[in-house]
């Protein structure tokens, strides 16, 4: 449909997907100018409402629906008017303000001549990186890190690093020609999920910028920074403008895979589908699964401005985003780097199972049992116990599973514990997390020296499994117990200067 039939005003373009939110406000802020923040009061103080013409003025709603074709048209009623219901037949309602800007949005993507490229991403190798990553942050009191975090930062370095075209903008120059916006940075629109007042759910899309000279922990801040701002209502004006590409996630409601709108000014829009086992294995015991090395697996999309992107360049973006999330172009060192986990990235490996599958499953074993003796001796090594983080973490070649032929196909395998955290049968993965949580965390345990077996054993018992969750309270408790044993350390010292005495500092 051409601007010059369309019965619907022309958007904002400098908002985009989000030009109905901005008429939401520009709403409230008519009947209660207090309703909005300082900011948004100044430029709504000159703004014009695309749908104000609709609103206020039912002559003019009824100019527009005059225009539609006469198979869809239904006469307005005046304002204030009750509508005569027919029985039997359904009921039309205008549709009005923020309503009005959603339809004017899909009406201008409909000039984009968009196709889409699909790609089923192997989901294994992002799936225990993040583990890995969550458990030494959860190990270290910090929040977690979520599969859309790495995904949409993988797209932002495949764009920067291999295919800039799909940040471009197809534009019209002075002369009226077509031209290509070539953006000197990518900035990222993310479609965030939010309640509305009524009980619905609509998407916002603010903007990230500048996120091709982001390292990944500078990414996750300001991502979740963005998201809290959504929250609170705390958006400002620029940070609903100025976004070359796009990414909406409806897989976290289970769709697999799907083929979002491109609006006007932007190259690309990325779509990430759910992360599951492909259907026809979704019935499957989850440990034969394992066993055979069948993968999760992630649809990404890529629906693209065909008049400055062609296929081609469209495939080699989504090839770019499968190497990088399979650990390519060293992804994920760069990211275990960035946020400081101690920790060898795990890497992709081709699953092997040979004819004496039981031979090869005995040889696993008897590296396991290295495994867990290497931790329990040396699993210190990587304990955080730096509070200034002086030094760049790095793991022991002797704590990497990799260094025993172990790869990510063995971690949804069981192995014989010989006991550790009360089990005799764990999964490789599960006996990692259970190790590392015993002994490297914030306390480093060397004990392995002992001689008398009883001991180390209870040594054991007591780390290994056993969960150091402590209650507000006892943290406070703990605190104040500390805070006092340091002041009275200060008051010997002023009191017997020169006098021998032991501190607290080396746990005396």
């Amino acid at each position: 449909m051409s601007e010059a039939l369309s019965p619907f005003p022309d958007t904002n373009p400098d908002f985009g997907a989000n030009s109905w939110l901005v008429e939401e406000m520009f709403e409230q802020f008519c009947l209660d100018p207090a309703s909005v923040g300082e900011p948004w009061q100044e430029f709504f103080s000159d703004y014009k409402s695309m749908t104000a013409s609709v609103v206020q003025s039912p002559q003019a709603a009824s100019a527009a629906v005059a225009a539609l074709p006469s198979a869809v048209v239904t006469t307005p009623a005046p304002a204030g008017a009750s509508v005569a219901v027919v029985p039997g037949e359904d009921l039309s309602e205008p549709i009005r303000g923020a309503g009005l800007a959603i339809v004017a949005n899909m009406e201008r993507s409909l000039s984009v001549p968009t196709a889409t490229s699909f790609r089923n991403v192997p989901a294994k190798l992002l799936e225990v990186n993040r583990s890995v990553i969550n458990g030494y942050r959860n190990r270290t009191g910090q929040s977690k890190v979520s599969f859309t975090h790495l995904i949409a930062f993988a797209i932002v370095r495949a764009i920067a690093d291999a295919v800039p075209v799909m940040s471009s903008g197809f534009v019209e120059g002075l002369d009226g020609k077509p031209r290509v916006l070539r953006h000197k940075h990518i900035n990222l629109g993310l479609a965030v999920d939010v309640a509305k007042s009524d009980g619905s759910r609509t998407l916002v899309v603010p903007v990230l910028r500048e996120v091709n000279a982001m390292s990944f922990g500078d990414f996750v801040v300001a991502y979740e920074d963005m998201v809290r701002k959504v929250k609170l209502n705390k958006l400002a004006v620029a940070d609903f403008q100025g976004a070359t590409i796009s990414l909406t996630n409806p897989g976290t409601i289970g769709t697999v895979q799907s083929v979002p709108r491109l609006m006007p000014g932007q190259g690309v829009i990325v779509g990430v589908g759910s992360i599951d086992y492909p259907a026809e294995f979704q019935g499957a015991d989850e440990r034969a699964l394992g066993t055979l090395g069948i993968s999760k697996v992630v649809t990404i999309t890529s629906t693209y401005d065909h008049r400055i992107i062609q296929g081609a360049e469209s495939g080699l973006f989504l090839k770019r985003v499968h190497e990088l999330l399979l650990g390519e172009h060293g992804f994920y060192e760069a990211v275990f780097k960035s946020m400081g986990v101690p920790y060898e990235a795990v890497k992709w490996r081709t699953d092997v199972n040979p004819l004496d599958h039981e031979e090869a499953m005995l040889d696993k074993q008897m590296q396991i049992a290295t495994l867990i003796r290497v931790h329990r001796v040396r699993g210190h090594l990587i304990a955080d116990i730096d509070p200034l983080h002086w030094k760049e973490p790095k793991l022991p070649v002797e704590l990497d599973p990799a260094t025993y032929g172990l790869t990510i196909w063995d971690l949804d395998r069981e192995f014989l514990t010989g006991g550790v955290a009360g089990t005799h049968r764990m999964a490789l993965g599960e006996l990692l997390h259970v190790l590392r949580d015993a002994y490297c965390r914030t306390i480093g345990v060397e004990y392995m020296h002992i001689q008398n077996t009883e001991e180390q054993r209870w040594m054991q018992s007591h780390f290994e499994g056993v969960q150091f969750d402590l209650s507000k309270d006892e943290k406070q408790r703990l605190l104040e117990r500390l805070n006092a044993a340091e002041a009275f350390e200060k008051f010997l010292a002023t009191k017997y200067v020169g006098t021998k005495r032991f501190g607290i500092e080396g746990a005396e």
